[in-house]
Formats: structure tokens, C-alpha cells, sequence
């Protein structure tokens, strides 16, 4: 049983932003802080990333934990103990399949798909913004790119 009313729990889940949440914006100001150019929350890239390098064809997603089912196996038993738990291993279940054919799409595109966890820009955003100049740098080195 939830411990909230319908309307606080509805007021509640109308304030988790879609962008410009504090994992992408510490992330972006890193990379600006770095030299790298952007766009935000592309529309016509499959699943919208975050943060896209047009340039090198980049394309980064920051997932949060809950929602993007960090640590399945270890979430879906304590899910199942929880109330309305069908709807949540459900809900999770499918952004992760959504997540995979995102993925799938992109890289079909010929884009590099770079996916954080909240927890790891919180706690190791130098390795994050590595992980990208990694992606920059083996674009960077491939023949496609060389022969511009």
C-alpha cells in the first residue's frame, strides 16, 4: 500500500524531469568544459538522447537507476515484495528493452551509443567524460573520418 495520497504521489511523479535533470547537466557542463560542442535531447535521433556529438556521431544517454533497472536481478526480487509490483517490473522491464533497441537503432545508424549511470556521474564523472574522448578519439582514427 502506498503511504501517499493519489495526489501527492501524482504531484510527486510530475516533478521528475525528462532533460536537463542534474546528472546531464554536470555531464554537459564537463564536456563544454572540455571543448566539446553539443546538442540536447535530439528529436530526430531514435530515443532522444541526452547529449549528442554530431560531429563524431555520438550519441549519450544519462539513465537513472530505478527507472532504467540498474542491477536487474538484484531490483526485480526486491520489486516483487513491493506494493503494485506488476506495473513497476513491467514499466522497468520495458525501458529496458526500449533501451536495447534504441541501442540497436543507433548503431545500425552508424552512431557510438555511450550510456551512463546517474550514480557513476555523480561519484566518477572524470571517467565519464574519458569514456566520451575515447569515443571521440576511435572516431577519430577510423578511415570514414580520416578521408574528409
Amino acid at each position: 500500500m502506498d503511504v501517499l495520497t493519489k495526489e501527492q504521489r501524482r504531484k510527486n511523479m510530475q516533478h521528475i524531469r525528462a532533460k536537463d535533470t542534474k546528472i546531464e547537466v554536470r555531464l554537459r557542463k564537463a564536456l563544454w568544459k572540455k571543448g566539446f560542442r553539443y546538442r540536447k535531447n535530439c528529436r530526430n535521433l531514435p530515443g532522444r538522447p541526452d547529449i549528442v556529438l554530431t560531429k563524431y556521431k555520438i550519441a549519450i544517454f544519462c539513465d537513472g537507476e530505478f527507472f532504467h533497472g540498474k542491477d536487474w536481478e538484484v531490483l526485480k526480487p526486491k520489486l516483487e515484495k513491493s506494493s503494485n509490483s506488476e506495473f513497476w517490473i513491467h514499466k522497468i522491464g520495458r525501458n529496458r528493452e526500449r533501451d536495447e533497441e534504441v541501442n540497436k537503432r543507433l548503431q545500425f545508424e552508424g552512431w557510438t551509443v555511450l550510456r551512463f549511470w546517474g550514480e557513476d556521474i555523480r561519484r566518477h564523472l572524470d571517467e565519464c567524460v574519458r569514456a566520451v574522448e575515447e569515443a571521440v578519439f576511435d572516431y577519430m582514427m577510423n578511415d570514414d573520418y580520416r578521408e574528409q
